[in-house]
């Protein structure tokens, strides 16, 4: 059998049948073998895995209007999402009501009225903005989920260590952005997660650490907090502390085993005993491990600062 001809360079990514034709592309050559037809008119040379915006840009050309939305959307915009979320190869796309609603093999639609501020351009192609993407994200995540979403978009800190990390959106911005909307079906469960995220929190596992031991009814922890010396300046940053106690949460995600990160760890410990605080480290076995596991070490800690267990800890 003869190889198939090469095609043209510029349909080295997903592409329409129309785009192949005006191409001069043969329609022959199109059913060729090397080449994937995903849905109706649609091809995927088969060389290379296409990235996730060659796969959507091919069905926004065929759907004029639409607008790239919800975990497409999320994951074009960096967003932290379940696993679930991250491995479906369904595209999300959205119309006006107006609109008939985006119908292909893999591709979800929806009709969402969008303002123009909703509606951002990234490498030529039409997406929901980060706050609109986030209230749409309220139709498929759980609370908990949003939250760990959200605390990743709201997250900035300037720390007198390491470079300054700055909000995607400032909370008090989603927060008025959210509070404008009227009459979605998921609004309540935004403004739910809304009531839970926090600013300074660096990594997903700390958004779960904070949101278990939230629903076991501990006593509040805030993220990215400093312990301050004697002297009135801060020695230590810690993930997550409970200032009524004195209990700070480090959490430890694997990374420690060098000496000079055992060598860092060891003087912060000192630094944090020095200021007189209980420190607890969980680590990524404790969370597997499951919920008793990491309450049992939190409340150890918190008990050595004076707390007792009361009727809202389960």
């Amino acid at each position: 059998m003869r190889p198939s001809r090469p095609l043209p360079p510029e349909l080295s990514s997903p592409f329409t049948l129309s785009r192949g034709l005006a191409a001069g592309v043969s329609a022959g050559r199109l059913r060729g073998s090397d080449l994937q037809t995903p849905s109706r008119a649609l091809r995927i040379p088969l060389k290379d895995e296409p990235t996730l915006l060659e796969r959507c840009r091919p069905h926004a050309e065929l759907l004029p209007g639409a607008v790239i939305s919800h975990t497409t959307a999320a994951r074009i915009h960096k967003m932290v999402l379940p696993r679930r979320e991250e491995a479906d190869p369904t595209l999300h796309l959205s119309r006006e009501p107006s609109q008939a609603v985006p119908r292909r093999r893999l591709v979800t639609g929806h009709r969402i009225a969008l303002t123009g501020r909703e509606i951002v351009a990234v490498s030529g192609l039409a997406v929901t903005s980060v706050e609109r993407t986030w209230l749409d994200l309220a139709s498929v995540l759980s609370v908990d989920e949003l939250v760990v979403a959200g605390d990743h978009l709201v997250s900035g800190h300037h720390r007198p260590f390491g470079p300054p990390r700055f909000a995607v959106i400032p909370l008090a911005e989603l927060t008025a952005y959210v509070n404008s909307k009227k009459w979605l079906p998921y609004l309540q469960r935004a403004r739910d997660a809304l009531s839970l995220m926090r600013v300074g929190v660096d990594s997903p596992p700390e958004s779960w650490l904070r949101l278990l031991l939230h629903h076991a009814g501990m006593p509040e922890f805030v993220p990215n907090y400093p312990l301050m010396s004697a002297q009135g300046y801060p020695v230590v940053w810690t993930d997550l502390a409970c200032e009524r106690f004195r209990t700070c949460l480090e959490y430890d995600g694997g990374h420690h085993l060098s000496p000079e990160q055992q060598h860092s760890d060891h003087r912060r410990d000192l630094l944090t005993a020095e200021a007189g605080w209980h420190q607890v480290k969980i680590s990524k076995e404790d969370m597997r491990r499951g919920k008793a596991a990491v309450l049992t070490k939190v409340q150890r800690g918190l008990r050595m600062g004076g707390w007792t267990p009361g009727p809202s800890c389960r």
